[in-house]
């Protein structure tokens, strides 16, 4: 469908958000998009911690490298893999399927966050051994990304992109 392939194409990152706050039912619904991405063995090891509380928004920036929106957002979801629940059946390459698990749930709840109105940014830049402190994760769960969601309150232009000739290979390099 040509929706879907705009959807794709109309998606930009947002740092930053209205006051708006985003009810309960559209987060779950975001979750529920982003757990509906593909996933090796249909294991879905992938975990979502939602973060709301504004003291925890705020430690969660000063560890993102002090990029403060992430504060600012109403609602941040914190995208991990979690390894053992891919490691059981896989073994040690299970490792690697559980972070392109939880991975390809972010760009799901992205397009997501696209399709109802919002605005999200994927964050990678962060200090993981203090985020998984301050949200007291398990040691076999590894936190990706950090996702702050809102309204948006800016309209950032499409960034250019390499041509796709440059990025392209046929069988052999």
């Amino acid at each position: 469908m040509r929706e879907c392939i705009d959807l794709l194409f109309s998606r930009v990152s947002i740092r930053k958000f209205s006051s708006d706050d985003v009810d309960e039912s559209t987060v779950r619904l975001l979750l529920e998009a982003a757990n509906a991405a593909p996933s090796a063995g249909n294991l879905q090891a992938r975990d979502f911690v939602v973060v709301r509380d504004p003291k925890m928004k705020l430690e969660l920036a000063k560890a993102s490298l002090k990029q403060m929106f992430i504060a600012e957002a109403p609602v941040v979801v914190v995208v991990c893999a979690n390894y053992p629940r891919s490691m059981r059946v896989y073994g040690e390459r299970g490792r690697l399927y559980a972070e392109q698990d939880a991975t390809a749930a972010v760009e799901n709840l992205l397009l997501a966050v696209t399709a109802l109105g919002l605005g999200a940014v994927w964050v990678g830049a962060f200090d993981e051994a203090k985020v998984s402190e301050l949200l007291e994760l398990p040691e076999y769960v590894r936190p990706l990304a950090i996702v702050p969601i809102g309204y948006p309150a800016e309209k950032p232009g499409r960034r250019s992109r390499y041509p796709i000739e440059m990025l392209t290979h046929y069988e052999k390099w």
